[in-house]
């Protein structure tokens, strides 16, 4: 099995274990919802019937989970591991139309895929966002053997979509990316987490000079207008 891309710069991998054991502790205690009651980040395979079989699906979903605790800044405990989510979709032969054919004559090696990321807004930067496209696209190449083959990856598309602040529930109530971040053990005292409230003090800006209604939500509870 290939080896996926380095993880990402000191800014954003600075949690480990026992912080994020500790982080969990207090967002409990603060009534939070905890690392079983939030679900984030999700990774969605789509992948023509035959491009993989029940042991290419376990592998590629093991790098897949590691390519999640990754995105979560490594933390890998069961919290960490319990947000982790990878799914898989096969589409039959017919069902896959790339220009205008479904055979394989507009498609690259490995095959055709269209993996879907779902993530909480302002959860990454544009750096990090590059870093996720290629260890997706480098987990899949690895699982199915086409690593260095001319053209490689090219039908592998990647797409991050960013669920909006307030738009998460879980277990019957809206989730946070405050509780969320908490739950995973992002500190507060990160240079991640400052960006995460840069964006969103810089939203709540924009919001209130729009003069869009202070009940619309978007945003965390510590920057609620």
């Amino acid at each position: 099995m290939g080896q996926l891309r380095p993880a990402p710069s000191a800014i954003f991998a600075d949690r480990r274990s026992a912080v994020a054991t500790g982080a969990i502790q207090t967002a409990r205690a603060a009534g939070s919802p905890s690392e079983k009651d939030s679900d984030m980040p999700i990774i969605d395979v789509r992948y023509q019937a035959g491009g993989l079989d029940a042991a290419a699906k376990a592998k590629l979903a093991t790098l897949l989970t590691e390519v999640l605790i990754r995105m979560e800044g490594g933390a890998d405990t069961h919290g960490g591991r319990a947000f982790g989510w990878v799914l898989f979709s096969e589409l039959p032969h017919g069902d896959w139309w790339v220009g205008g054919a479904t055979d394989g004559s507009f498609v690259s090696p490995p095959g055709r895929f269209l993996v879907h990321v779902t993530i909480p807004e302002g959860y990454m930067n544009q750096a990090h966002k590059s870093e996720v496209h290629g260890w997706v696209n480098d987990a899949i190449l690895a699982v199915t053997g086409a690593t260095g083959k001319a053209g490689a990856g090219a039908s592998i598309l990647v797409v991050i979509n960013e669920v909006p602040e307030g738009n998460w529930g879980c277990a019957g109530r809206s989730i946070s990316l405050e509780s969320i971040a908490d739950s995973v053990g992002l500190p507060k005292t990160s240079e991640r987490f400052a960006w995460v409230q840069s964006y969103f003090a810089a939203k709540s800006r924009m919001l209130t000079v729009s003069a869009y209604p202070k009940d619309l939500g978007g945003l965390p509870p510590s920057q609620a207008r």
